[in-house]
């Protein structure tokens, strides 16, 4: 089923949507360390660790020991900028609420529970590197996806020379959560130079609230 056509309600008001207008790496240099978030037993955990936990994912106790982690509400957390981004997570509603219109550079998905999931869309803003693992009893290898780093040397030429201009590029990618309902090669597809998201993917959640300048463009990515 084509993503582009599936459509959600949307969950959050884009707020931050003045704030996202990205060049490539703006906004790498800010975060350093790891971001694990975590939930157990209706318990959302936030935990800043010093390295990454490597192939012990949803090991809750380990995270404790080793992360600094705290307890937060789901009505505290913000939508903020991550640098390297961990989330184990067990249905995709509180998947959703923890990711949803957040900014990320490098994210890391591992599912703790089991599926099947229900099906949304989620917009990730300034995402370079996805990895996911579905199973986690290890049985399933880990898929990893690299969207800036597709792009040819032309295309890194031409956004460097829009961002000396100061047109704002704004990368944005749809993540569809179905695609932890199966085992199959992670797949992602870009569509460049977008100036009105509304008018080339009228059915994309959010796309009517999207803000459009003469001076901003925008490059869609669908991952599924």
């Amino acid at each position: 089923m084509n993503p582009v056509k599936m459509m959600v309600a949307p969950k959050h008001h884009l707020f931050l949507i003045g704030f996202f207008g990205f060049c490539v790496d703006c906004f790498v240099q800010g975060q350093k360390n790891n971001t694990l978030i975590f939930t157990k037993e209706n318990t959302i955990r936030n935990c800043t660790c010093p390295d990454d936990i490597g192939d012990n994912d949803c090991d809750y106790s380990l995270a404790n020991l080793i992360c600094n982690c705290k307890t937060v509400l789901p009505n505290t957390i913000e939508k903020t900028y991550y640098n390297n981004l961990t989330i184990w997570f067990t249905d995709t509603a509180t998947l959703g609420m923890l990711l949803n219109l957040t900014a990320v550079h490098d994210l890391k998905l591992s599912l703790c529970g089991s599926v099947p999931l229900s099906s949304e869309y989620l917009t990730i803003w300034g995402l370079q590197r996805l990895q996911i693992k579905r199973d986690r009893n290890g049985q399933l290898p880990d898929q990893s996806l690299t969207i800036f780093g597709s792009y040819d040397k032309n295309t890194q030429d031409k956004v460097k020379v829009q961002c000396k201009g100061r047109q704002k590029i704004t990368y944005i990618s749809i993540l569809y959560t179905s695609l932890f309902n199966r085992y199959s090669p992670l797949k992602a597809y870009s569509v460049e130079n977008i100036s009105n998201i509304a008018d080339h993917f009228p059915s994309l959640p959010y796309s009517d609230n999207f803000s459009t300048t003469n001076n901003k463009r925008y490059v869609i990515t669908f991952i599924y």
